[in-house]
């Protein structure tokens, strides 16, 4: 039997049906980090990134972090870009500031009860009242065992203000698509987006999806899937059916002008991700005369 190459590196049966999800990624803003990485500067890709959108179903199927992702990371991916939307800049602070001690500070750390002793002994009442230490950073980052008690405290007493770059996308509208031989994983997979059992966000927690994620299960390929389906309106929900969008198909190595992407997932641990390289390249779409319509998009 003649065997194929399977587009993300694999081999397959060259007739093997493939079946492809279609995902709708449309919201106010969204953010799609590629290099940086709890930085100053929080970069946005100028699209979903094969990682963040694997990492969307997985949160959706309700997948824990250490988990092997499977199915989901064989998939081959693929993103229309229907309306790039716009880089937009976020000045945005994180940390300083004071906050009241809880019971539980005093308890673990020894150094905020020494701290604290004299206003907690002339408090009165039966409740436990607006503690402060002055100068003291009560929501701290960095946590280290302390070395007497070996209980978990703040490594960090006091904290400045880190001032922070963040970068989103405005007003932006993805098709992406994942590529498979089994159609019932990726209605699984979309029955998963409709009916969460995480929360979902486009690429960070400030941008949730607006309206519905799953577009749709088709018998094709990703590049036919995209020719066939009309654009996605824009925020003015209008769509010019004669605009060419660019998109991005997830190719093996071997492909003439691919180039390499560092986005595949290899797990999503909240320490240590890791990711390898996929290969991609860059086409216009032609959307078909015959192309089909959307049914609901709120």
């Amino acid at each position: 039997m003649r065997r194929g190459r399977h587009p993300s590196g694999e081999h397959r049966r060259a007739d093997a049906v493939t079946h492809v999800l279609l995902i709708r990624l449309a919201a106010p803003l969204q953010s799609w980090g590629l290099v940086s990485r709890f930085a100053r500067r929080r970069d946005s890709h100028s699209r979903p990134t094969k990682s963040a959108v694997i990492g969307l179903c997985a949160a959706a199927l309700g997948l824990p972090r250490d988990e092997a992702l499977g199915e989901l990371a064989k998939t081959v991916f693929g993103i229309r870009a229907d309306h790039p939307g716009t880089p937009v800049r976020d000045y945005h602070s994180v940390g300083a500031g004071t906050y009241p001690l809880r019971p539980r500070d005093v308890i673990t750390d020894h150094r905020r009860a020494a701290a604290v002793t004299a206003g907690l002994d002339a408090a009165t009442g039966d409740r436990f009242g607006h503690h402060h230490v002055a100068d003291w950073y009560g929501a701290p980052k960095k946590i280290t065992p302390d070395p007497v008690s070996g209980a978990l405290v703040s490594g960090e007493l006091t904290r400045s203000a880190l001032i922070t770059e963040r970068w989103y996308l405005a007003d932006a509208t993805f098709l992406a698509g994942l590529q498979h031989e089994d159609p019932d994983f990726l209605d699984t997979v979309a029955r998963a987006l409709e009916h969460p059992r995480r929360l979902l966000w486009l690429g960070r927690k400030s941008c949730p999806p607006s309206g519905t994620l799953a577009a749709g299960t088709v018998a094709s390929d990703l590049e036919k899937a995209f020719h066939t389906k009309q654009l996605l309106p824009g925020p003015d929900g209008a769509a010019d059916p004669t605009r060419r969008p660019w998109a991005w198909f997830q190719v093996p190595a071997s492909t003439r002008g691919a180039v390499p992407v560092q986005d595949q997932p290899v797990n999503f641990d909240a320490l240590q991700p890791e990711h390898t390289t996929r290969w991609e390249v860059r086409r216009r779409v032609t959307i078909a005369p015959h192309a089909t319509g959307w049914d609901v998009i709120p």
